[in-house]
Protein backbone atom coordinates (compact mmCIF):
# COMPACT_ATOMS: atom_id res chain seq x y z
CA UNK A 1 0.00 0.00 0.00
CA UNK A 2 1.47 3.71 -0.96
CA UNK A 3 0.39 6.83 0.23
CA UNK A 4 1.14 10.38 -0.78
CA UNK A 5 0.95 12.47 2.06
CA UNK A 6 0.64 16.36 2.45
CA UNK A 7 0.73 18.19 5.72
CA UNK A 8 0.26 21.55 5.60
CA UNK A 9 1.09 23.95 8.82
CA UNK A 10 -0.05 27.25 8.72
CA UNK A 11 0.89 29.84 11.43
CA UNK A 12 -1.50 33.57 11.24
CA UNK A 13 0.04 35.79 13.12
CA UNK A 14 -1.54 39.51 14.36
CA UNK A 15 1.41 41.45 14.09
CA UNK A 16 4.80 41.07 11.94
CA UNK A 17 7.35 38.19 13.15
CA UNK A 18 10.73 39.76 12.54
CA UNK A 19 13.02 35.86 12.83
CA UNK A 20 12.03 32.55 13.56
CA UNK A 21 13.65 29.94 13.97
CA UNK A 22 12.00 26.27 13.86
CA UNK A 23 12.58 22.57 13.73
CA UNK A 24 10.27 20.73 11.91
CA UNK A 25 9.82 16.50 12.65
CA UNK A 26 7.43 15.91 9.21
CA UNK A 27 9.40 13.64 7.30
CA UNK A 28 8.16 9.90 7.56
CA UNK A 29 10.61 7.36 8.98
CA UNK A 30 11.84 4.25 7.06
CA UNK A 31 11.82 1.60 9.72
CA UNK A 32 10.11 -2.25 9.63
CA UNK A 33 6.74 -1.42 8.44
CA UNK A 34 6.97 1.20 6.31
CA UNK A 35 9.67 2.91 3.67
CA UNK A 36 9.40 7.05 2.67
CA UNK A 37 10.58 6.66 -0.85
CA UNK A 38 10.94 10.91 -1.04
CA UNK A 39 9.89 13.37 0.82
CA UNK A 40 10.26 17.76 0.47
CA UNK A 41 9.66 20.31 2.23
CA UNK A 42 7.97 23.72 1.05
CA UNK A 43 8.34 26.52 3.46
CA UNK A 44 6.79 30.36 2.80
CA UNK A 45 8.42 32.87 3.25
CA UNK A 46 11.67 31.56 1.73
CA UNK A 47 14.20 30.11 4.32
CA UNK A 48 17.56 32.34 4.87
CA UNK A 49 19.17 28.61 6.34
CA UNK A 50 17.87 25.49 6.15
CA UNK A 51 19.23 21.60 7.00
CA UNK A 52 18.52 18.44 7.63
CA UNK A 53 19.73 16.01 10.00
CA UNK A 54 18.86 12.73 12.15
CA UNK A 55 18.16 13.35 16.08
CA UNK A 56 18.74 10.79 18.80
CA UNK A 57 15.84 8.32 18.07
CA UNK A 58 16.61 8.49 14.52
CA UNK A 59 14.14 10.99 13.41
CA UNK A 60 14.70 12.88 10.28
CA UNK A 61 14.56 16.52 11.00
CA UNK A 62 14.40 19.56 9.36
CA UNK A 63 15.95 22.92 10.78
CA UNK A 64 14.87 26.19 8.85
CA UNK A 65 15.40 29.99 10.13
CA UNK A 66 13.48 32.97 8.43
CA UNK A 67 14.43 36.24 8.77
CA UNK A 68 12.24 38.36 6.42
CA UNK A 69 9.28 39.83 7.98
CA UNK A 70 5.83 38.18 7.40
CA UNK A 71 2.48 37.57 9.28
CA UNK A 72 1.60 34.03 7.64
CA UNK A 73 3.95 31.17 7.78
CA UNK A 74 3.34 27.88 6.19
CA UNK A 75 5.05 24.73 6.00
CA UNK A 76 3.99 21.93 4.01
CA UNK A 77 5.32 18.60 3.31
CA UNK A 78 4.90 16.58 1.11
CA UNK A 79 6.10 12.59 1.18
CA UNK A 80 5.10 8.89 -0.38
CA UNK A 81 5.21 6.20 1.87
CA UNK A 82 4.52 2.90 1.33
CA UNK A 83 3.32 0.43 3.99
CA UNK A 84 4.87 -3.18 4.51
CA UNK A 85 1.73 -4.76 5.31
CA UNK A 86 3.13 -8.14 6.54
CA UNK A 87 5.38 -6.83 9.32
CA UNK A 88 3.15 -7.72 11.85
CA UNK A 89 2.33 -11.16 10.67
CA UNK A 90 2.20 -13.77 13.32
CA UNK A 91 2.63 -11.11 16.47
CA UNK A 92 -0.06 -13.57 17.92
CA UNK A 93 2.01 -16.13 18.18
CA UNK A 94 4.86 -14.59 20.10
CA UNK A 95 5.20 -16.83 22.67
CA UNK A 96 7.32 -14.61 25.37
CA UNK A 97 5.91 -13.74 28.87
CA UNK A 98 5.82 -9.78 30.03
CA UNK A 99 8.03 -10.71 33.43
CA UNK A 100 10.66 -12.79 30.78
CA UNK A 101 11.04 -9.20 29.15
CA UNK A 102 10.54 -7.18 31.89
CA UNK A 103 13.60 -9.47 33.33
CA UNK A 104 15.54 -9.05 29.90
CA UNK A 105 15.28 -5.13 30.44
CA UNK A 106 16.62 -4.75 33.87
CA UNK A 107 20.16 -6.86 33.24
CA UNK A 108 20.22 -5.97 29.30
CA UNK A 109 23.17 -7.40 27.47
CA UNK A 110 22.63 -7.37 23.90
CA UNK A 111 22.83 -4.13 21.80
CA UNK A 112 18.78 -4.06 21.13
CA UNK A 113 17.87 -4.81 25.01
CA UNK A 114 20.33 -1.55 25.91
CA UNK A 115 19.01 0.37 23.19
CA UNK A 116 15.22 -0.37 24.39
CA UNK A 117 15.63 -0.22 27.91
CA UNK A 118 15.69 3.57 27.50
CA UNK A 119 12.14 3.29 27.38
CA UNK A 120 11.98 1.65 30.65
CA UNK A 121 12.16 5.20 32.36
CA UNK A 122 9.50 7.54 33.32
CA UNK A 123 9.23 10.81 31.66
CA UNK A 124 8.27 14.53 31.89
CA UNK A 125 4.76 13.68 30.46
CA UNK A 126 4.55 9.89 31.04
CA UNK A 127 5.40 10.10 35.65
CA UNK A 128 4.95 6.99 37.49
CA UNK A 129 2.15 6.70 39.56
CA UNK A 130 1.15 3.63 41.62
CA UNK A 131 -2.47 4.03 40.84
CA UNK A 132 -1.25 3.43 37.20
CA UNK A 133 0.29 0.64 38.35
CA UNK A 134 -2.54 -0.66 39.78
CA UNK A 135 -4.87 -0.47 36.42
CA UNK A 136 -1.89 -1.68 34.49
CA UNK A 137 -1.67 -4.71 36.63
CA UNK A 138 -5.33 -5.72 36.27
CA UNK A 139 -3.77 -6.21 32.15
CA UNK A 140 -0.40 -7.71 33.19
CA UNK A 141 -1.46 -10.89 35.24
CA UNK A 142 1.02 -13.03 36.29
CA UNK A 143 2.79 -15.43 33.32
CA UNK A 144 0.88 -13.55 30.71
CA UNK A 145 2.39 -13.58 27.10
CA UNK A 146 3.35 -9.74 26.61
CA UNK A 147 1.21 -9.52 23.39
CA UNK A 148 -2.21 -10.61 25.37
CA UNK A 149 -1.24 -8.55 28.03
CA UNK A 150 -0.89 -5.23 25.67
CA UNK A 151 -4.32 -5.99 23.82
CA UNK A 152 -5.84 -6.37 26.72
CA UNK A 153 -4.50 -3.20 28.07
CA UNK A 154 -5.78 -1.45 24.71
CA UNK A 155 -8.84 -2.19 24.43
CA UNK A 156 -9.71 -1.34 28.08
CA UNK A 157 -8.21 2.32 27.34
CA UNK A 158 -10.23 2.25 24.58
CA UNK A 159 -13.21 1.45 26.33
CA UNK A 160 -13.19 2.69 29.25
CA UNK A 161 -11.46 5.80 28.23
CA UNK A 162 -13.93 8.74 26.66
CA UNK A 163 -12.73 10.87 23.40
CA UNK A 164 -13.08 14.31 24.34
CA UNK A 165 -11.08 16.42 22.06
CA UNK A 166 -11.81 19.63 24.45
CA UNK A 167 -11.13 18.73 27.39
CA UNK A 168 -7.11 18.39 27.50
CA UNK A 169 -4.35 20.34 26.53
CA UNK A 170 -0.34 19.02 26.23
CA UNK A 171 -0.25 21.01 29.93
CA UNK A 172 -2.91 18.63 31.37
CA UNK A 173 -1.40 16.51 33.91
CA UNK A 174 -1.58 12.25 33.22
CA UNK A 175 -3.46 12.33 36.57
CA UNK A 176 -6.04 14.39 35.67
CA UNK A 177 -6.56 12.23 32.37
CA UNK A 178 -6.58 9.32 34.49
CA UNK A 179 -8.76 10.08 36.86
CA UNK A 180 -12.00 11.87 34.29
CA UNK A 181 -10.97 9.14 31.93
CA UNK A 182 -11.38 11.84 28.56
CA UNK A 183 -8.38 12.92 26.43
CA UNK A 184 -7.68 12.63 22.94
CA UNK A 185 -4.99 10.21 21.25
CA UNK A 186 -2.08 11.53 22.73
CA UNK A 187 -3.31 11.43 26.01
CA UNK A 188 -4.06 7.76 25.81
CA UNK A 189 -0.50 7.29 24.08
CA UNK A 190 0.82 9.05 27.21
CA UNK A 191 -1.43 6.64 29.72
CA UNK A 192 -0.26 3.71 28.09
CA UNK A 193 3.51 4.22 28.56
CA UNK A 194 2.89 4.91 31.63
CA UNK A 195 1.31 1.79 32.75
CA UNK A 196 4.20 -0.53 30.67
CA UNK A 197 6.91 1.56 32.58
CA UNK A 198 5.32 0.95 35.66
CA UNK A 199 5.56 -3.13 34.92
CA UNK A 200 8.97 -2.10 33.78
CA UNK A 201 8.60 -2.90 29.81
CA UNK A 202 9.42 -0.55 27.77
CA UNK A 203 7.41 1.65 25.46
CA UNK A 204 7.75 4.61 22.93
CA UNK A 205 5.28 7.01 21.91
CA UNK A 206 4.76 7.20 18.05
CA UNK A 207 3.60 10.39 16.07
CA UNK A 208 2.20 10.10 12.51
CA UNK A 209 -1.03 9.74 10.65
CA UNK A 210 -4.26 7.85 10.12
CA UNK A 211 -6.19 7.65 7.04
CA UNK A 212 -9.67 8.83 7.87
CA UNK A 213 -12.77 7.41 5.15
CA UNK A 214 -15.90 9.55 4.58
CA UNK A 215 -19.40 7.98 5.26
CA UNK A 216 -20.73 5.84 2.20
CA UNK A 217 -22.21 7.71 -0.77
CA UNK A 218 -19.87 10.90 0.38
CA UNK A 219 -16.37 12.42 -1.55
CA UNK A 220 -13.54 12.58 1.09
CA UNK A 221 -12.88 16.47 2.12
CA UNK A 222 -9.27 17.88 1.17
CA UNK A 223 -7.38 18.11 4.43
CA UNK A 224 -9.53 15.86 6.07
CA UNK A 225 -6.90 13.32 7.64
CA UNK A 226 -5.42 13.76 10.84
CA UNK A 227 -2.47 13.74 13.02
CA UNK A 228 -2.11 11.04 15.26
CA UNK A 229 -0.26 9.38 18.03
CA UNK A 230 -0.51 5.73 19.38
CA UNK A 231 2.09 4.09 21.59
CA UNK A 232 4.73 0.83 20.90
CA UNK A 233 6.06 -2.02 22.58
CA UNK A 234 9.41 -3.51 22.53
CA UNK A 235 9.53 -7.37 22.17
CA UNK A 236 13.08 -9.21 21.95
CA UNK A 237 13.88 -10.73 18.76
CA UNK A 238 11.22 -8.70 16.96
CA UNK A 239 11.04 -4.96 17.76
CA UNK A 240 8.87 -2.52 18.58
CA UNK A 241 5.30 -3.57 18.04
CA UNK A 242 2.37 -0.67 17.64
CA UNK A 243 -0.58 -0.46 19.22
CA UNK A 244 -3.66 2.11 18.80
CA UNK A 245 -5.30 2.58 21.95
CA UNK A 246 -7.44 5.41 20.28
CA UNK A 247 -9.19 3.25 17.36
CA UNK A 248 -8.45 -0.26 19.36
CA UNK A 249 -6.04 -1.87 16.34
CA UNK A 250 -2.53 -2.97 15.54
CA UNK A 251 -1.76 -0.33 13.39
CA UNK A 252 -1.43 -1.91 9.32
CA UNK A 253 -3.18 -0.24 5.84
CA UNK A 254 -3.96 3.37 7.87
CA UNK A 255 -1.25 4.31 10.14
CA UNK A 256 1.99 6.09 8.86
CA UNK A 257 4.93 6.82 11.61
CA UNK A 258 6.41 10.38 11.71
CA UNK A 259 8.60 10.20 14.65
CA UNK A 260 9.21 8.15 17.54
CA UNK A 261 10.34 9.22 21.35
CA UNK A 262 9.84 8.72 25.01
CA UNK A 263 6.72 10.73 24.72
CA UNK A 264 5.18 13.87 22.45
CA UNK A 265 7.75 16.33 23.66
CA UNK A 266 10.16 14.51 21.56
CA UNK A 267 8.37 14.30 18.31
CA UNK A 268 6.43 17.61 17.99
CA UNK A 269 5.71 18.34 14.09
CA UNK A 270 6.64 21.85 14.42
CA UNK A 271 8.49 23.88 16.95
CA UNK A 272 10.61 26.93 17.56
CA UNK A 273 10.68 30.34 18.60
CA UNK A 274 9.65 33.65 16.94
CA UNK A 275 10.26 37.36 17.47
CA UNK A 276 7.33 39.31 17.85
CA UNK A 277 3.64 38.01 16.10
CA UNK A 278 1.37 38.84 18.97
CA UNK A 279 -1.20 36.46 18.88
CA UNK A 280 -1.40 33.66 16.35
CA UNK A 281 -3.86 30.87 14.58
CA UNK A 282 -2.78 27.44 13.99
CA UNK A 283 -4.49 25.57 11.08
CA UNK A 284 -3.47 21.83 10.19
CA UNK A 285 -4.25 20.27 6.98
CA UNK A 286 -3.21 16.68 6.52
CA UNK A 287 -4.42 14.62 2.58
CA UNK A 288 -3.60 11.35 2.95
CA UNK A 289 -3.87 9.86 -0.77
CA UNK A 290 -3.75 6.20 -1.92
CA UNK A 291 -1.74 5.61 -5.09
CA UNK A 292 -2.35 1.54 -5.30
Amino acid sequence: MKYKIKHTTTYHYTDFVSLCQNQARLTPKTDRGQICHHSRIEIYPPTNYLRQFTDYFNNNVTVFEIATQHKILTVTMISEVELLIGANNNLNDLDITWEKVRDLLVKPNTTELLKASEFTLPSQLTPLDEGIKDYALVSFTPKKNLIDACNHLMARIFHEFYYDPGFTTISTPLSVVFAQKRGVCQDFAHFALACLRSMGLAGRYVSGYIETMPPEGEEKLEGADATHAWFAVFFPGVGWVDFDPTNNVLPTDQHITLAVGRDFSDVTPLKGVVFGGGSQQLDVAVDMIRLE
